[in-house]
């Protein structure tokens, strides 16, 4: 691992985020009557792209919005011109991420042999475009200006989309955004708003609106065996998620895949920690095999284009028993990962998993600047591996003035990686202390704020002589170890009473 290469500049980077930025501090006031520093964000936007295909449209866009008179097209034009900036980003975060673990990168072509056309056809447009009025309404209007009427005027919007299977993925995003908004008002009175956050949910909405930009991707179908990596568990007041990282290996010899397979379920706030795995567990045969550490033999599992398996039981069968760390050191390095979809591509989605090992452990105190933001994501995510925002990944949560952290920080040869331990879920045995106490660590490396992360997945450390291995999913399948015993036990007492509950409510 060419740990070294993480603290190199990417060409070009600054210059993108720089402009991105720019048009984000732009939306704070609202483009119906941009005030005379508000000009500079749609004109910079407009020179960040002036090599490219958007390059006209653009421009016209940014002219017509600095002076007031810019329409919904024009919205949809800037929110373009900065999906492509921050797609060029993540593509560059990436190609560096290659390097350093010396992973043959994507083809842009590559993905599934038999995958086919995803054109579907567009559905209710008379919702896309209440949708896509809304969004625009908000621009006009800024995130100063949000009150409780306009935010209000998504409700009805979502509750139809909501309906239909086909657009429950932009209701969500609309669900999540709608919501967090309302608890925001009367934006006035905001003391500090979410800039990058509010702008990555708007402008992402915006183009979902589009005809065929949120068709369901091509998919493929996969035989041969999947081997875990680990699981990263999304966890929100109403949804939870646990999304399985794994290497396939085809069965017909050819070159391993990094893929992704993901589970969803609905919950009740009381449910959190080790109880989450009896919300997952019936809808996925895969959470077993992560809890046993097996492989999994898959036959004709249906995948997309852009590497997340659909998950159908009847697809796959428990397979030998497979070290994760194994895994890690041998198939991990030669696996490639899918081409991802363009309206995915932003680097607060950057996860890939990946192997450290030699370092050494330190911690320090951190302060958390006043006007530093996190680049997470935030949104439930559909079944099939598709995240929305309204929860943890796409653009982050807000770092608060003067709060100081200790975190960890992996020596890798002279170069310092920090371990992103907000992300470990409660829902498994691996915590802060095990990392410290850790030797090898299989994680995902992400890029949040200006700097990679490591996320971990899975830890080895040494316990009376002896290699243990610590993992975040060790619970997925069944646990006896006391602690998540008596956690599943807590949660089953809160499941049965609620659902003693609901069942009341509907006989009455």
């Amino acid at each position: 691992m060419r740990a070294d290469l993480l603290l190199d500049d990417v060409d070009g980077l600054d210059e993108a985020l720089a402009a991105v930025d720019g048009f984000d501090a732009s939306l704070v006031g609202g483009l119906l009557r941009p005030q005379p520093g508000q000009a500079d964000g749609p004109a910079g936007l407009a020179a960040a792209v002036a090599g490219t295909p958007l390059a006209a449209r653009v421009a016209e866009a940014a002219e017509k919005t600095v002076a007031g008179a810019g329409d919904e097209e024009h919205f949809v034009a800037l929110a373009a011109a900065r999906a492509a900036l921050l797609g060029a980003a993540h593509d560059a975060l990436v190609l560096r991420v290659d390097e350093v673990v010396g992973r043959p990168a994507a083809d842009v072509a590559d993905g599934p042999a038999d995958a086919g056309a995803a054109g579907a056809p567009a559905h209710a447009p008379n919702l896309m475009v209440a949708a896509h009025s809304w969004l625009c309404d908000l621009a006009r209007a800024g995130w100063r200006g949000i009150d409780h009427d306009l935010v209000g005027g998504a409700a009805p919007v979502v509750s139809a989309m909501l309906a239909d299977p086909a657009q429950r993925r932009l209701a969500t995003l609309l669900d999540g955004f709608a919501a967090e908004l309302a608890a925001c008002c009367p934006g006035a009175a905001l003391e500090r708003v979410p800039v990058r956050r509010w702008a990555d949910l708007w402008s992402r909405a915006l183009l979902l609106t589009l005809p065929g930009a949120a068709s369901a991707p091509a998919t493929g179908s996969a035989t041969g065996r999947l081997l875990p990596l680990g699981v990263d568990v999304h966890e929100h007041p109403t949804a939870v998620q646990a999304q399985v990282h794994a290497v396939f290996e085809p069965a017909d010899g050819g070159a391993p895949r990094l893929v992704r397979a993901s589970v969803s379920a609905p919950k009740p706030d009381t449910v959190v920690g080790a109880g989450l795995w009896q919300l997952l567990r019936p809808h996925m045969s895969l959470l077993a095999a992560v809890g046993e550490g097996r492989a999994v033999e898959l036959a004709g599992m249906p995948v997309t284009a852009e590497g997340d398996l659909l998950w159908d039981d009847a697809c796959a069968r428990p397979g030998a028993e497979a070290d994760v760390f194994a895994t890690a050191r041998v198939a991990l390095p030669a696996a490639a990962g899918y081409a991802v979809a363009p309206l995915d591509r932003h680097p607060a989605r950057i996860a890939v998993p990946v192997l450290v090992e030699g370092y050494r452990v330190r911690e320090e105190a951190s302060g958390r600047g006043e006007d530093g933001e996190r680049e997470e994501a935030g949104g439930r995510e559909e079944p099939g591996g598709r995240e929305e925002p309204g929860g943890r990944e796409e653009a982050g949560g807000e770092k608060h003035g003067g709060e100081r952290d200790t975190v960890i920080v992996l020596d890798v040869a002279g170069c310092r990686l920090r371990v992103d331990t907000d992300r470990l879920p409660a829902a498994g045995p691996l915590t802060a202390k095990a990392v410290t106490a850790s030797g090898a660590c299989l994680g995902l490396l992400r890029w949040d704020a200006g700097e990679f992360l490591l996320q971990p997945l899975a830890v080895e450390r040494t316990s009376r002589g002896k290699s243990v291995a610590v993992h975040a999913g060790a619970w997925a399948g069944g646990t006896t170890d006391k602690a998540g015993a008596r956690a599943e036990k807590a949660a089953t007492d809160a499941v049965k009473v609620l659902r003693e509950r609901a069942g009341k409510l509907l006989r009455k």
